[in-house]
């Protein structure tokens, strides 16, 4: 019985670290699209 609980153990543990390193990874993503974003606004602006 123990070695069943410390697989549902490790397997709680790794689906965390996946929903984690998912979230981060959109994080990213966002930002870059938001820096692009912000650097289009800024040339649109320079230019007038």
């Amino acid at each position: 019985m123990d070695n069943r609980n410390f697989q549902y153990m490790f397997l709680g543990f790794l689906v965390a670290w996946l929903i984690v390193l998912v979230y981060v990874l959109l994080l990213a993503m966002r930002e870059g699209r938001l820096k692009r974003e912000l650097e289009r606004v800024r040339r649109m602006v320079e230019k007038r």
